[in-house]
């Protein structure tokens, strides 16, 4: 079906929407006679809002806006923007909607938005909002609302992918959530990753929640990774993906998930000798907490659902303190700096002697 006016005005915006099935193409044709008008964005009732970290599914804040007018009858694109400075240098969508005209966020969701869009946890800061209309899939002609700002004082927003070894190669075997290793982040790349630990005769996979088998990595052509997010086929094992297991040694592997790259390779462990004991210890800590060592590797610790709160720790390696400036995870020195803990949780603690790499793993956040 096609949809023309028959009078054509000197601003002709065209629009064409696609709309795929299974058996054939169907291409609609809007064409819009005049310059559309814009959505108008209603103010808030509030000029601030502090955010609640425990009441998370409280409704937040509600947007309400007039309709935009393109001349005809057409379903709306409504897209809301979030910025930090009122020019929208860097905006984010926060929202997308078609048909309404308004949008409600919880207390958890308005906090990822505000994140999202720049701003720190636990301060104050200024946000500008602003509607885009749009028709169809491609979003074509956009009309841009007013902009109305508020203050809002976020949470803590954690950004952070966590991940886990699974596999006969490894300590929990082929158990999705039998106190599955973590992976190590580097501290200055979110997508960067290592473990150097043994790894039996076998081989693995990752995952990125323990007790579900998606989303899942493995290689399936030896050098690359590849990913079953979900409803896909799941890849093959690491690290060769074939049926070779792994000799029994230590290795490091190191994966970055913003090339999909990944190695492992052997490690020298020799001469390294573990401590007799690891102590968690800071102001964060009502009381001091003793990390286990894996049994399938000594080198490994960890400290299950510890709880933490805002201030510092370091990791006291039989009785001498290492610490690092970076919290959730880093590398510590021997005398080294307290580690940060900016947010109240209970964390999965895993610490690694061999390298010096440790990882805090919030459960709640």
């Amino acid at each position: 079906m096609k949809n023309k006016f028959s009078k054509i005005s000197p601003i002709l915006l065209l629009v064409t929407l696609f709309t795929f099935s299974s058996c054939d193409d169907t291409t609609d044709i809007f064409t819009v006679d005049e310059a559309p008008i814009a959505p108008v964005l209603s103010e808030l009732g509030i000029s601030s809002i502090e955010l609640d970290p425990v009441n998370t599914n409280t409704p937040a804040l509600t947007f309400n806006w007039e309709s935009a007018e393109y001349g005809q009858q057409t379903a709306i694109t409504y897209s809301i923007e979030f910025s930090t400075d009122e020019t929208f240098t860097t905006p984010v969508t926060v929202s997308s909607v078609t048909g309404i005209n308004a949008v409600t966020f919880s207390m958890s969701e308005l906090n990822s938005a505000v994140g999202n869009a720049g701003l720190n946890p636990f301060e104050w800061g200024t946000i500008y909002a602003r509607v885009i209309s749009s028709l169809g899939s491609q979003n074509g002609v956009p009309a841009n609302s007013n902009t109305i700002s508020f203050m809002a004082y976020p949470y803590y927003n954690y950004v952070f992918d966590d991940y886990f070894l699974v596999g006969d190669a490894t300590a929990p075997g082929w158990n999705n959530n039998n106190n599955n290793p973590a992976l190590f982040r580097d501290p200055n790349d979110e997508k960067l990753f290592t473990y150097t630990g043994y790894f039996g005769n076998g081989m693995f996979k990752v995952l990125e929640t323990k007790g579900l088998w998606q989303p899942q990595w493995g290689t399936n052509d030896g050098t690359s990774i590849e990913v079953n997010p979900g409803g896909g086929d799941d890849p093959e094992r690491f690290p060769n993906a074939g049926s070779s297991n792994i000799t029994p040694g230590y290795y490091t592997f190191t994966i970055n998930f913003s090339d999909d790259s990944f190695t492992f390779e052997s490690f020298n462990e020799n001469g390294i000798e573990s401590p007799l004991a690891i102590v968690l210890q800071g102001s964060s800590i009502s009381t001091p907490i003793s990390l286990t060592a894996l049994n399938h590797d000594g080198h490994i610790w960890y400290a299950n659902s510890v709880r933490l709160t805002p201030g510092s720790f370091q990791f006291s390696l039989d009785g001498t303190a290492w610490g690092a400036e970076t919290g959730f995870s880093g590398i510590v020195t021997e005398n080294g700096a307290n580690i940060p803990v900016i947010v109240e949780d209970d964390y999965d603690v895993w610490f690694n002697d061999l390298t010096g790499q440790y990882i805090l793993i919030p459960l709640n956040l």
